[in-house]
Order: C-alpha cells, then sequence, then structure tokens
C-alpha cells in the first residue's frame, strides 16, 4: 500500500508538471501506470479525471479572462455528450482490451506530436469543432486523456499562448467535472479512488509549482518532444504487457 500511494503521489506530480508546462497531457501521463495501481480500469479514469479536474481548475481560475465563450461552447458540447456515452459504455468492456487500445493509442498520439503536429492545420468551422469534441469525448470517456483533439483545435483558434492556455484548461475543467458525476453514477468513484485522491493531491501541488518554474525557462520546443517520447515508449509498455 504505501509503494502503491507512493506511486500515486509521483503520478500526480508528474502530470500536474506536465499540463502546467504545455496546456495538456495530464491523462497521458497518468494513464501510462495508473491502471496497474487500482482495483479496476474505471476506477483508474475516475482518479485521473478527479486530479485532472484539480489542476485544470487552479489553471483555469487564474486565467478565466482570457476565455472566449463563443468559441468553446461548440467543442465542449460536442465532448459533453460523446463522453458520457462512452462511460456508459466503459462497464461492457474487458480491462485487457481496454489496455491493449490505450496502448496504440498513447504510440500513435505520441509519433502524431513529435512528427506531424508542425504540417496538419486544423480549422475552427462548427464542423471541425463537432469532430474534434467527439474525438476527444471517445478518448476522454474511454482513456481518460480527451486532450490531444481538443488542443488541436485551440492551437488553430486561439490568437495568443494565454488565450489558448485559458481555453484548453476552461475545457477540461468542465469536461473533467461533468465525466466525473458520469463515472459517479456508474460506480467508479469508489473508497479506493477517494483515497488515491487525497494521496495524489500533493503531488499535484508540488507539479503545478515546478511547471510554472519551467515554463518560464525551459525553450517550448525542446521539453513536449521529451513528453511526446515518453508517452510512445509507455503506449508500447501498455500493450505488451496488457
Amino acid at each position: 500500500m504505501e509503494i502503491t500511494a507512493l506511486y500515486i503521489f509521483l503520478l500526480a506530480l508528474g502530470a500536474s508538471f506536465v499540463q502546467r508546462t504545455t496546456g495538456f497531457g495530464f491523462g497521458i501521463f497518468i494513464m501510462t501506470v495508473l491502471p496497474f495501481l487500482m482495483p479496476s480500469y474505471g476506477e483508474a479514469t475516475a482518479l485521473s479525471g478527479l486530479l485532472a479536474l484539480t489542476t485544470s481548475s487552479i489553471i483555469a481560475f487564474r486565467l478565466r479572462k482570457n476565455v472566449t465563450w463563443s468559441r468553446l461552447l461548440p467543442i465542449l458540447m460536442t465532448f459533453i455528450i460523446i463522453s458520457a456515452a462512452a462511460i456508459c459504455f466503459l462497464t461492457r468492456i474487458h480491462d485487457n482490451t481496454l489496455r491493449k487500445i490505450l496502448g496504440i493509442v498513447l504510440i500513435l498520439t505520441g509519433l502524431y506530436f513529435a512528427f506531424f503536429n508542425k504540417k496538419i492545420r486544423i480549422g475552427t468551422t462548427v464542423p471541425w469543432q463537432v469532430g474534434a469534441g467527439t474525438l476527444s469525448g471517445i478518448m476522454g470517456g474511454f482513456f481518460g486523456m480527451q486532450g490531444p483533439p481538443a488542443v488541436l483545435y485551440f492551437i488553430s483558434s486561439e490568437p495568443t499562448k494565454e488565450c489558448y492556455m485559458a481555453m484548453t484548461q476552461m475545457y477540461f475543467c468542465i469536461g473533467n467535472a461533468m465525466m466525473t458525476i458520469v463515472r459517479a453514477c456508474n460506480g467508479f468513484v469508489t473508497a479506493d479512488v477517494g483515497k488515491g485522491y487525497a494521496i495524489g493531491l500533493g503531488g499535484l501541488a508540488l507539479g503545478l509549482l515546478l511547471g510554472e518554474w519551467t515554463f518560464k525557462r525551459i525553450p517550448g520546443k525542446i521539453f513536449p518532444y521529451l513528453v511526446y517520447s515518453y508517452i510512445g515508449i509507455s503506449g508500447a509498455f501498455i500493450f505488451f504487457t496488457a
């Protein structure tokens, strides 16, 4: 139990550090290991969502004046509908199957962001918003990592990095709040999730402080690629050990 608590603390620290530095990646980072520490995959996504909700809420509150709701609501509403359906379907899928799928998704996500993120441009019209919200909802509901599709949309739609950070964190804040409610209704928010959340809060706070400090000092072009490499390696690990 002590070793598991230490792992959860360190995972929360690393995930919040990544989130504060790049604007996304909390779920991607923590879900590489968390499913192996919790009693079920659904409880792992619930704990990841609760910790991510806390992280994004803090950042979103600080940057709330930079949020443009007309660009946020279409993708957010689509995400809420799709992710709720995915969470309900989660109870019918075997954990090992989900871990296999998660491994593939992580590998593809890491490869995409490492090699193709500068070559593809995403539009800001309603079809793009609905498409990004749908993909984000599927990934968020099944894997607790709704970030990549939404991030691509907000990078294309927002004029400054402050607006980008504000929009992504408000999106994650509201989205994770909704998913937590749906997960609770489906029995995934358990006593074990509550214990994990209490343990992770300390790591989360430390990660946010370190992430803010790092964001101001490390060149933005270097750090993300370290994260993407880790994502791909972790995906391969999960896929072959599931």
